[in-house]
């Protein structure tokens, strides 16, 4: 079979209205030239439904204290190689008032794992503050893991609008290979907490790692569809960079190179867009770890959401999930101006001051997008 026939069949595939399992195994599987057929596909469709519009999420990296112990986490609690550390009230208002005044419109306040009534407390309290500090004007999403529901409730009255909880992968058996089996590690909880997440009128996020030892593509493949059949309003998916610093670390040897992580994680991040064409889609942190133009790239395939970082510098440090995170000496302003740059540079525009809602939930729920 010619390369020709090879683009060709590709293109074929993604005229279907619905894809199937196989048709994403074969896509997952493409090689160079049948992935820009991909790519230019989920651009195409990027365009058409949800524009050119790139929109920030000042992430705030609040605490790397962290109750849990993923297999392939450098925040993990059983990782002693780094200094903890809780940002306080007035570095994390003084965050929130730096993406105000800069018209992102929105953030991610970020955690590790707590479910103390002093951390819910806590977060309720910030979440009040900020939104007295802007008016009301910055969209909050919250990135804490599994909490109760009554929990979730409490920090949705507060003013969190969105919340982003990723389940790593969504085949139960390698969540098992990638948590410890101590009780504290759930796949189904994990589910349980998605499902109240989106009865409680959040818009509701998820991800997961891709090229993890023990993966398949079968696997990606059904990721593809867990977002689809859970009708997911946003995603943040990247490749997995090891972290010398968790038990997984020892398998580095049986997963696929950096690059081959990172062109598996360009297909998803299109195929997605071509599934669920008005869904927003991250170009996340781990994508430019491998490559310096990796989250360009991504918002070429089909992504159309940024996190420029505005925790203090320093914390960066010990806010490390994995190897080589870039930006971590970065401070805010300046990493601003490198994501408007970046934006630009693939045609795109930033749009300062729109809360940047999920067109998906828009729809379901019968709300205008802001």
């Amino acid at each position: 079979m010619t390369m020709a026939s090879d683009v060709a069949m590709v293109e074929e595939v993604l005229e279907k209205g619905c894809l199937q399992r196989d048709d994403l195994v074969r896509l997952l599987a493409a090689g160079e030239e049948e992935s820009r057929a991909i790519f230019r596909r989920a651009a195409a469709v990027k365009k058409g439904c949800v524009g050119n519009k790139a929109y920030f999420r000042g992430l705030i990296e609040y605490s790397n204290r962290c109750v849990k112990n993923c297999l392939y986490c450098g925040i993990r609690s059983g990782n002693a190689n780094f200094t903890r550390y809780e940002m306080t009230e007035a570095e994390t208002l003084h965050a929130a008032r730096f993406a105000w005044e800069s018209r992102y419109a929105s953030i991610v306040l970020q955690a590790g794992e707590r479910t103390d009534e002093a951390f819910a407390a806590k977060i309720e309290d910030l979440i009040r503050k900020i939104q007295e500090e802007t008016r009301g004007e910055l969209h909050i999403t919250l990135s804490l893991g599994e909490q109760s529901p009554e929990t979730y409730e409490r920090w949705r009255r507060a003013g969190a609008h969105r919340y982003l909880l990723r389940i790593e992968v969504s085949n139960p058996a390698l969540y098992g290979r990638l948590h410890p089996g101590d009780g504290r590690h759930s796949h189904a909880e994990r589910l349980r907490a998605l499902g109240d997440l989106r009865r409680l009128g959040y818009q509701v996020g998820t991800g997961v790692m891709i090229g993890l030892p023990f993966q398949t593509v079968e696997d990606l493949a059904d990721d593809l569809l867990f977002f689809r059949d859970y009708d997911i309003d946003m995603v943040g998916m990247g490749p997995y960079i090891e972290h010398p610093d968790t038990p997984l670390y020892r398998h580095r040897g049986d997963i696929p190179p950096l690059g081959e992580r990172f062109q598996l994680s360009l297909r998803m991040v299109a195929l997605l867009r071509i599934m669920m064409k008005d869904i927003n889609i991250a170009a996340t942190t781990a994508m430019q770890a491998i490559d310096p133009m990796g989250r360009e790239k991504a918002l070429r395939a089909g992504a159309n959401v940024l996190m420029p970082n505005l925790t203090p510098v320093k914390y960066r440090s010990d806010y490390l999930l994995y190897e080589n995170k870039p930006c971590i000496h970065e401070e805010a302003e300046a990493c601003k101006f490198c994501l408007e740059s970046r934006i630009l540079s693939v045609g795109d525009v930033i749009a300062y001051g729109e809360w940047g809602d999920s067109r998906h939930y828009a729809e379901r729920n019968g709300v205008g997008a802001n």
